[in-house]
């Protein structure tokens, strides 16, 4: 289920940009087989993956709604791109190696060849938490979530993402393979903000430690802890 890669050479910065308004269904998914090091992993085997995330993530996030007597509305579309600036939220060009969930237009963008470097060179896993942190945003623009700091939005993300990775497993939609742990412990000390960036920076992340807490947070103990309502 998830990672990024190391020593700077991938930094997923799980943006959430622009403003906005706020199925269940499918079939059991685990997480494919990008993790045998054994063989290169495939675009097929990506993109499936992707396909995968995507349902997982609506199915938790529609039973949480639905738990709440709400309605749930899915992110509108996932779109993946190659160039830096070749999509736009509002009028802010998504920049290279980076994923985003843009509110202006409720949708998801991941460069593609980034996130497909990091499946590669990772495994299956980096593709759950990307998906999952992402979508986490959306979560947080349809439940009117407010901010005084990027950093307060973007652990509470890390914490949705564990949450649903964890409520998944328990529901029978994702299975953990032998590496899995492993994958989320190193990417998310790889995704940490430079030891220089100020806490309360407009694009701070947290520190690794912090993003690893808020992860391993939700996934040990739910939604819960997340405080989101």
């Amino acid at each position: 289920m998830v990672a990024a890669l190391v020593a700077g050479a991938l930094l997923i910065s799980g943006c959430a940009i622009g403003t906005g308004a706020a199925p269940d269904g499918g079939t059991e998914t685990t997480t494919g087989a990008a993790d045998n090091p054994g063989r290169a992993a495939t675009e097929d085997e990506f993109a499936q993956d992707i396909e995968s995330a995507v349902v997982v993530a609506e199915r938790y996030w529609n039973d949480v709604f639905r738990q709440d007597g709400l309605a749930f509305e899915p992110v509108r579309k996932i779109v993946p791109y190659r160039e830096g600036g070749e999509v736009t939220c509002g009028q802010d060009p998504i920049p290279a190696q980076n994923a985003v969930y843009c509110a202006a237009g409720d949708f998801i963008a991941y460069d593609i060849d980034w996130a497909f470097a990091a499946f590669e060179q990772v495994g299956d896993a980096f593709v759950y938490y990307l998906l999952g942190h992402e979508y986490a945003h959306g979560v947080q623009v349809r439940f009117g979530l407010r901010y005084e700091y990027t950093i307060e939005q973007e652990l509470q993300a890390d914490c949705m993402a564990g949450a649903y990775l964890n409520g998944s497993i328990q529901a029978g939609r994702l299975q953990v393979e032998d590496g899995d742990m492993e994958e989320l412990q190193t990417g998310l000390l790889a995704v940490g903000d430079d030891p220089s960036q100020p806490w309360f920076a407009p694009n701070a992340h947290g520190t690794a430690q912090q993003r690893t807490d808020s992860f391993f947070n939700g996934y040990d103990r739910g939604l819960a802890v997340c405080d989101v309502g």
